[in-house]
Parts: C-alpha cells; sequence; structure tokens
C-alpha cells in the first residue's frame, strides 16, 4: 500500500540521520464553520500545528473568538477578498496586474494590518495569494507590507524577494470529482517529495476545510496518525 511507501520514505531520511519537516496549510477561513471545528479538533488531537489562510475582507471577532481556543492555530493572509479580477480567458486571480499594482497593494496592507490587530501573535506575515497566483512584477512590493513569507503551490523558486515556504501536496481533486483525491495517490506524491533529493526544507500538505468530502477528512486523519507517530517526521509551523 501506498501508506508503506511514505513509512519506508520516513525510515529513510530517519536512517540518514535527518528529520523529515512538513507543514499544513488550510485556505479559505473566514468564520467558525462545523468543519473549521473538526479541522481544528483534529489537528488538536494529534498535535499537529494548523496555519489557517484567512480571507480578511469579511473575517472578525467570531473567528478570533474561535482560535483563542486553539493555541496550535496559526493565521496567514489570503489575499483581500478572493474576488478574481482576471477575464474569463485567463486563470482566476485577485492578486494580479488586471487593476493598478498601487490599488492591489493598498487591498493587501488594509488586510496585513487587519489580521495583524485583531490576530495579533497568532498572525504570521505570510502571504498565500488566493488560487496560489501572484504577478511577479508585485513581487518586490511585498516587503515594504511587512509581509516576510510567500506561500504559493509547488517546488520553490529562487525569484521571490521574500523566503518561499510553499505546499506541495493538495488533497483536493479540483478539476475531476471535486472531493478528495485518492488515498493511495496522495501517499505516493507525498513519499515522492520526502525522497527527492531537492527535497524542500518544509513540504507543505494544502487542504480546504469548506469543502471536504468524506475521502479528504479519511485521508487527513490516516496522514496524521502516521506521520506524527513516527521518529523521524517533525510537524512545523512556518513562523519567522
Amino acid at each position: 500500500m501506498s501508506e508503506a511507501l511514505l513509512r519506508n520514505a520516513m525510515d529513510t531520511v530517519g536512517a540518514q540521520g535527518h528529520k523529515v519537516r512538513l507543514w499544513l496549510r488550510d485556505d479559505d477561513s473566514v468564520d467558525p464553520t462545523e468543519a473549521l471545528d473538526r479541522l481544528l479538533e483534529l489537528t488538536h488531537e494529534y498535535m499537529v500545528p494548523v496555519t489557517l489562510a484567512v480571507i480578511p475582507k469579511d473575517t472578525g471577532e467570531p473567528l478570533v473568538r474561535r482560535l483563542d481556543k486553539a493555541p496550535h492555530a496559526r493565521v496567514a493572509l489570503h489575499g483581500w477578498s478572493h474576488h478574481n479580477h482576471a477575464p474569463a480567458a485567463e486563470k482566476k486571480q485577485e492578486i494580479g496586474l488586471h487593476r493598478a499594482a498601487p490599488v492591489v497593494l493598498a487591498e493587501l496592507k488594509q488586510g496585513f494590518d487587519k489580521l495583524a490587530a485583531i490576530h495579533a501573535a497568532r498572525f504570521i506575515p505570510m502571504l498565500v495569494p488566493p488560487w496560489n497566483r501572484i504577478a511577479p512584477a508585485l513581487l518586490p512590493e511585498l516587503p515594504a507590507l511587512g509581509l516576510k513569507l510567500l506561500s504559493v503551490f509547488g517546488k520553490e523558486q529562487s525569484s521571490s524577494p521574500i523566503p518561499l515556504v510553499n505546499t506541495h501536496v493538495d488533497i483536493m481533486d479540483w478539476h475531476g470529482s471535486g472531493g478528495g483525491r485518492p488515498a493511495d495517490t496522495l501517499f505516493a506524491e507525498l513519499a515522492g517529495w520526502v525522497g527527492r533529493a531537492d527535497a524542500p526544507p518544509m513540504i507543505g500538505i494544502l487542504t480546504h476545510h469548506l469543502v471536504h468530502d468524506a475521502a479528504a477528512w479519511s485521508f487527513l486523519e490516516a496522514l496524521l496518525a502516521i506521520t506524527a507517530s513516527h521518529p523521524a517526521c517533525e510537524w512545523v509551523s512556518p513562523e519567522v
């Protein structure tokens, strides 16, 4: 089974005297929901830190109060409104050049300031662009906004002016069923990342609690159970 592939990959890393460092990013939080409760309870059970990419425009005190009871949760900036400004012929994008750059950057600053104020020490100065897309021309402007980390999807590239802490395994089948991808596929994919000679310092798992189906929840629980108890695996949070 593919679970064995992951265990074997972690065993190999451990035998070499190293650790597999994983981190969990979950996108699109705004308010407390039953699905968010399930995510927070599951990650708490396995003592796994979770970084919530929060959409700042419409979030507020209800989420603050819920996360006050979840000290293992962190908050990152997920754009401003998660609104697509690209035309229909292009891939969806909020942080692009479809509007004037000062307008886009002002929204990001507004979102940064709001989340930093209401979430205080729980807030990580990390930008998670909606749909994992940001116009390259905007990257040099991020440090001036107070942002210290950028997280998109895929192997980290060297073109960012601030450190990249990406996600690498997305558990959702966005272009197929819309639910969780097959567990065997996901375990094999993660094992591949663990075994790469150029594996990133932190391998990111990407989830979207609001749209999880039974398959997604089942895989996530199995993953946490396998990794949280493995001596060569460490779940981390991407604070600067």
